[in-house]
């Protein structure tokens, strides 16, 4: 970290601090005053600093340990999973990072359960360069928030440095924490735990609400070191809790459905480069059940070495009944004195009541729901459903949802903001999502996705003086297309193409819509650009413009001519300024985009018809609110919003 741009408190003594804080203009007893306050370094807040610090806004993010990343590195979860070939922007970024470090994309893929592996003090070296380079992005380390309160508009933040009792001020607050704590602190109303079936309308939530969470695990990192190096044995071991782990002569009852890998298949599962190893099993391995949402610090700490403990056990398990007993924690990755993860990895925390609830009915089928989402989305996801609950006892009377088939998706920018509390934007695993769909958002290219999002829409909120709800849904969207995120997680050409943003901005509207199918870990959607248009596929036109002559029960070919005649059609009737030669702009459009030759007798493709609706009409300029509706009627009404989204 270049501590001449982030303020690295945690290098300092106290008079050093004292001199530093001097140095910025400050005394230690005077208030800072930042536009925006991001509280936690986790992945979603480290990417959501980046985003708003490239934006031009001076962002200060505080944080409690001295690494930044959350789950990707603090907590050791070092195997990426899903969005290989969704690499959006921030995400993106950290991934081409990697490989170069390591040399080569190919080169991550040292284990069997992700394309992505590393170590996780790299992923945390290269976060804090990251962000070392942005000159408006400032870090506090060891740092907690002892109370946030709001007055006139700004947040009062108190908050410990290193011991240190600091104020602060802020326009806007992210909540970027591991369990929701500063949604809480500021009032925002949340859930924790299964919603009943009845209440979220999916059919594979349990029948009657309750208060289980996901399992967490103290991941250990691993490293082989050529000699015996076991471990005592560890207190309360119990080798029956681990018997089924993998094939093994100690297995005398593994759960049904459930594949028990060979021991070597087992280990080689996170294998990182370097001859490390991340274990994070899920099948009678490290998972342990604990809800320490609501406990405070001190309860949390005290409960979390029990998790600790048990991680201890699986590896003297695995030193003592398996033989690996070369293989020790690493001593070099984490600066603890056991050796385990800064953190525990957090499956779930906190959801909070937001501007609209993600369910899963929104991803299975997008186009025939209540409310139009797809139109608002800000980041996309590609992994099943995922839930571990195997050490929770009574397990097996809960729904199964390991890896739940769903087709890839785009996440609504209203999950972010709360219902009620002004002035806060949500990330993390704490944003307006069902418990079912917290399996798949969880993971970590959506979470980074999440925080570039809460960035983008912190820093637009701070540059229109004005509240996260207000801002424009499409303003918030552009900004992720010029960062390289995706909107849509369309396949059809990579985001580097001079088609992506047009094939993302008209998805964005509905006009032409995409399909989505399972292709095992990693799903689908196709925007089809290379299929004939048929009429069939215009009812999105229509919605989008009411006026359009369309007559989309056939599935009859739409030649070129066609489609410019209802091009023309459309801008007349929407008052659309026309070039002299609709014609003329039309080749122009083929040309500079490369969409082949320009016959108008011939059928038009879905590619070829998004480009030009997109370059002549412009249809992702009309606003929509967080529900997707368009935000003015034909009249220039304003549409009343849903007073109620639950």
């Amino acid at each position: 970290m270049n501590c001449k741009r982030s303020l690295c408190t945690h290098y300092f003594t106290i008079p050093l601090l004292v001199a530093a804080l001097m140095l910025y203009g400050f005394a230690p007893a005077d208030p800072v005053e930042v536009k925006i306050l991001i509280i936690g370094g986790s992945a979603s807040g480290t990417a959501s600093g980046i985003q708003a610090a490239r934006m031009g806004v001076k962002t200060l993010i505080v944080e409690e340990t001295n690494w930044l990343g959350g789950m990707l590195t603090s907590a050791g979860v070092s195997a990426v999973d899903g969005n290989y070939r969704l690499p959006a922007g921030i995400w993106g970024e950290f991934r081409d990072s990697l490989s170069n470090y390591y040399g080569h994309l190919d080169s991550l893929k040292t284990g069997w359960v992700s394309n992505v592996l590393f170590e996780p003090s790299v992923g945390n070296r290269i976060f804090q360069r990251i962000c070392s380079k942005e000159k408006n992005l400032s870090i506090w380390y060891g740092t907690r928030v002892i109370s946030a309160e709001k007055e006139k508009g700004k947040w009062n933040v108190l908050l410990e440095v290193n011991g240190e009792k600091r104020k602060i001020t802020a326009s806007i607050l992210v909540d970027a924490t591991e369990l929701g704590d500063i949604a809480k602190l500021c009032g925002a109303a949340y859930d924790i735990g299964m919603e009943s079936r009845n209440s979220t309308g999916e059919s594979v939530a349990p029948l009657e609400e309750n208060d289980i969470i996901q399992d967490l695990t103290y991941v250990a990192i691993l490293k082989d070191y050529g000699k015996d190096v076991s471990i005592p044995r560890p207190e309360g071991y119990d080798s029956t809790l681990f018997a089924c782990a993998c094939q093994s002569h100690l297995c005398s009852s593994s759960k049904k459905q459930v594949k028990l890998w060979d021991k070597g298949e087992m280990i080689a599962y996170g294998k990182l480069p370097n001859q490390k190893y991340m274990i994070n099993w899920p099948i009678e391995g490290n998972d342990y059940y604990l809800n320490l949402i609501e406990m405070n610090p001190v309860e949390r700490n005290e409960a979390l070495k029990k998790a600790r403990n048990f991680t201890m056990c699986f590896l003297y398990y695995l030193q003592k009944e398996l033989g690996f007993k070369t293989l020790g924690l690493a001593d070099d990755e984490y600066p603890t004195k056991d050796r385990l993860p800064l953190i525990p990895y957090h499956r779930e925390s906190r959801r909070i009541h937001g501007k609209v609830r993600f369910s899963l009915n929104y991803i299975t089928n997008p186009y025939n729901q209540t409310y139009n989402l797809y139109r608002t989305t800000i980041a996309v996801g590609d992994y099943p459903v995922d839930h571990h609950h195997s050490r929770y006892s009574g397990s097996e009377r809960l729904p199964d949802l390991h890896f739940y088939p769903v087709p890839s998706y785009g996440l609504p920018l209203g999950t972010l903001i709360p219902k009620e509390v002004k002035g806060l934007i949500v990330a993390e695993k704490s944003i307006s999502v069902s418990n079912v769909v917290n399996g798949t958002t969880r993971l970590q290219p959506v979470v980074l996705q999440i925080g570039q999002a809460a960035g983008a829409l912190a820093a637009l909120a701070v540059r229109n003086k004005c509240d996260a709800e207000d801002v424009s849904v499409r303003a918030v969207q552009k900004e992720i297309l010029a960062a390289g995120g995706f909107l849509m997680p369309y396949l059809d050409v990579p985001r580097e193409h001079i088609l992506f943003p047009v094939y993302q901005r008209i998805g964005a509207t509905g006009i032409l819509r995409g399909t989505g199918k399972n292709a095992g870990w990693a799903n689908e959607t196709w925007f089809n650009a290379d299929s004939a248009l048929k009429t069939s596929d215009l009812k999105g036109l229509k919605e989008v413009f009411p006026t359009a002559q369309i007559d989309s029960a056939g599935n009859i070919p739409v030649t070129l001519k066609d489609a410019i005649t209802l091009i023309v059609d459309i801008a007349y009737k929407e008052h659309i300024k026309l070039p002299g030669d609709i014609y003329a702009r039309a080749r122009e459009v083929y040309v500079k985009f490369g969409l082949g030759e320009f016959n108008i007798h011939t059928p038009i493709k879905r590619g070829a018809f998004a480009v030009l609706i997109d370059q002549i009409l412009n249809p992702f300029a009309k606003p929509v609110d967080l529900y997707g509706s368009f935000k003015q009627d034909l009249n220039g009404i304003e549409n009343e919003k849903p007073k109620k989204f639950y």
